[in-house]
């Protein structure tokens, strides 16, 4: 499954921001910021992540039911499992 154009700046742009988040992150720890401080940053990259991986997964789902140059159809379990890999 390829991403198509279209979704691929806004995950682009996530991913990015996901990985500054978590450099912010790494710092607070060494530093040793409060745990509450760190935990609600940490929630902020996890979101992050989830959203990019939901954009990745809906962005291609046509792709996946139908097939294209990637490969044949995905099954409907194939389908779930890339589903539940986010939860």
């Amino acid at each position: 499954m390829r991403i198509d154009d279209d979704s691929t700046r806004p995950v682009l742009n996530r991913l990015r921001r996901a990985q500054g988040q978590l450099a912010a992150v790494i710092a607070m720890v060494e530093s040793g910021r409060d745990c509450k401080d760190v935990v609600t940053q940490l929630a902020a990259v996890s979101r992050a992540l989830d959203r990019a991986g939901f954009t990745i997964v809906a962005s291609g789902m046509r792709q996946c039911l139908t097939g294209g140059p990637d490969g044949p159809p995905m099954t409907q379990e194939e389908l779930e499992k890339l589903f539940l890999t986010l939860a």
